[in-house]
């Protein structure tokens, strides 16, 4: 399906240097970021105690949390959770108290400034918990990564794989470097979108691979940055309108989809403008760099020998 098709090949891998050395700046821009802030982990990972509270009428986010404030808890995350009357506090570990007694101080707190308040549920989430969840965590990354080069590498050749997850990793660093910039907080639904962009931005490297493959064995006259340049040109109709299409509902969730579902939203977000560019400007031009040939991907065509038979 085309709503429209370009006629002339767009000169993609001309500006190859340009889009690798911008990617590079912006990769070590994101590790510095990480490493000098850090990512703001939430109490998934971090421990810490997660109630769940209902009014009787629409809950006022900001008076809860001025309510929680005032108790020395300023980092506590505030948030609608089902609908407008039931509210998710998620209050960081403090040392000094159990979760018991801080659960129940915030609830009388709660009670004081609003006496409909009521407590549906309190969960304790220890820093044990919360370190075998960092620890799964990047083991998940880890094997998705390993699992992403080994499908490349089979389905086309190595020179693919060592491409696709370079640009991939690109995509999830940038994503963190964002969350470590402006100390957004980091909990499992972010995790779980990093995953969803790693997959997401396979799949558009595959089908820009797969023409490449298919543009190898019918353009055999031309070179292999127009060959490429070809491919991408051709995927563009098809990307604009699938990434469009996905990112206006992902927008969508980050508008509407209120605060439990604004940073899920956001990271998907970032990571599919990051993963169409990382596939048609990162991905590509590493594969050039690599040295790729048509010979990788097309067996040359063996000459029948004629065979003539001895005159008696």
């Amino acid at each position: 399906m085309e709503f429209f098709r370009i006629k002339r090949d767009i000169p993609f891998m001309s500006w190859g240097k340009y889009t690798t050395a911008i990617s590079l700046a912006t990769f070590i821009l994101s590790v510095f970021f990480l490493f000098s802030k850090g990512l703001n982990l939430g109490v998934d990972f971090t421990g810490g105690t997660v109630m769940e509270v209902g009014y009787s009428q629409t809950a006022d986010l900001n008076r809860v949390r001025a309510v929680v404030a005032k108790l020395g808890m300023g980092d506590a995350s505030v948030q609608n959770f089902g609908t407008s009357r039931d509210v998710l506090i998620r209050l960081p570990a403090k040392p000094e108290i159990s979760s018991a007694q801080l659960s129940e101080t915030v609830m009388a707190a709660l009670r004081q400034d609003d006496s409909s308040v009521e407590m549906r549920r309190v969960e304790f989430v220890g820093p044990q918990v919360g370190k075998e969840l960092v620890e799964s965590g990047a083991l998940a990354l880890l094997v998705v990564s390993f699992g992403i080069v080994a499908y490349l590498a089979m389905r086309f050749e190595w020179k693919f794989g060592v491409a696709g997850i370079i640009a991939n990793l690109h995509d999830v660093v940038i994503i963190l470097g964002f969350f470590a910039f402006f100390q957004w907080e980091f909990s499992l639904t972010v995790l779980a979108a990093i995953l969803a962009i790693l997959g997401y931005s396979v799949n558009e490297s595959v089908v820009i691979f797969d023409r490449i493959r298919e543009n190898f064995r019918k353009m055999r006259k031309a070179t292999v940055a127009q060959t490429i340049d070809n491919a991408i040109t051709r995927t563009m109709s098809r990307t604009i309108i699938t990434h469009g299409s996905t990112q206006m509902v992902v927008v969508s969730m980050l508008l509407f989809g209120g605060e439990a579902l604004h940073y899920f939203a956001l990271a998907l977000t970032i990571g599919i403008l990051f993963g169409i560019y990382s596939s048609v400007l990162v991905a590509s031009p590493i594969i050039m760099l690599l040295g790729v040939t048509r010979e990788d991907l097309v067996k040359p065509e063996k000459k029948k020998e004629e065979t003539t038979e001895a005159l008696p």
